[in-house]
């Protein structure tokens, strides 16, 4: 599963989930451009020090002409995209609830990042892998749209909304041999699920747990093979598939 001259942008990949996918797939070969609203210098360095080839840029994917950029700036110094892995999202810093009694302003914003700034990733991508006659867009999807996490119907929502796109997606980009692809992966063991959780945390991992098939919570390290395989020429008829990597607790 070699990614030998491709290249990857991947979003949301300052830390945790978004710098393992990023490193993992220099190791694999691609060369990356990280993208995050906050600093990916930690990411490049990672990258760097395992041989990789990688540039950072501080991006917020609600902004299109931002986005625009950054493609660009990609394929000026790697000479295209193959790949999009489309990780960033609202997450840790949302905040649970009964669904009426969820902030307004809060589902907005949800929206707003894990769905349209997905969609706008995808059209700033898209189009340079047109030029390279097909390429892999990789979707961040969860458990909580295909378990139905109570409690959280925003984020809930927005990840159900990326299984859609994902679907779509694969149906228009097909015949460009662009393929589409969601992960939905369980509870992964990130500052971002703890900051999620809060004073749950320990709790609701032993919990999480219990529900797997495979009764042991993930760690970063657990998703990247499936992000590998499906950025790779090893997937090239595989697309409109959300492949949950949660253990066994949900089986499409």
């Amino acid at each position: 599963m070699t990614l030998n001259g491709k290249v990857a942008i991947v979003t949301g990949a300052a830390q945790g989930l978004g710098q393992a996918y990023a490193v993992a797939m220099a190791e694999a070969g691609a060369a990356i451009t990280a993208l995050d609203l906050t600093d990916c210098a930690d990411t490049v360095a990672a990258v760097e020090a395992k041989g990789g080839k990688c540039i950072g840029r501080s991006v917020d994917i609600t902004d299109m002409d931002a986005l625009t950029t950054a493609a660009a700036e990609t394929k000026d110094m790697f000479g295209g995209i193959d790949i999009l892995v489309n990780n960033a999202a609202l997450y840790g810093t949302l905040s649970g609830g009964r669904f009426n009694d969820l902030d307004p302003a809060e589902w907005d914003a949800c929206m707003n990042v894990n769905v349209k700034g997905m969609w706008q990733c995808c059209k700033a991508a898209v189009p340079h892998m047109l030029e390279r006659g097909g390429g892999s867009v990789i979707n961040i999807a969860s458990l909580a749209a295909t378990y139905g996490l109570p409690y959280a119907l925003h984020y809930t929502t927005s990840k159900a909304a990326v299984i859609g796109m994902t679907r779509g997606l694969a149906r228009e980009l097909g015949k460009a041999k662009i393929r589409v692809n969601a992960v939905a992966p369980s509870a992964v063991t990130t500052e971002g699920t703890r900051q999620f959780m809060g004073d749950k945390y320990d709790k609701a991992l032993e919990v999480i747990a219990s529900g797997q098939s495979i009764p042991e919570n993930l760690d970063t390290s657990d998703l990247v093979g499936t992000v590998i395989y499906l950025a790779s020429d090893a997937s090239k008829f595989v697309t409109g598939q959300t492949i949950s990597v949660d253990g066994g607790t949900v089986f499409l």
